[in-house]
């Protein structure tokens, strides 16, 4: 699966706006829409979005 899509529907299930999403997950605001202007992701970066992903979800799960 795409990281893009992994954040879109992350996105969706946590009601997040993407400019928050990308300044926790990697200190970037700007972070989703570069993605989806085109920009590619070092391993990196996708490992840590993953794991902020990851984290994230597990909080909520825990909290829901």
């Amino acid at each position: 699966m795409s990281l893009l899509i992994e954040i879109d529907r992350f996105l969706r299930h946590s009601d997040m706006a993407a400019t928050r999403f990308g300044r926790e997950a990697a200190n970037d605001p700007r972070l989703v829409h570069d993605i989806r202007r085109g920009r590619e992701c070092g391993p990196k970066l996708r490992r840590r979005v993953k794991a902020f992903i990851a984290k994230t979800d597990g909080r909520s799960a825990s909290n829901g």
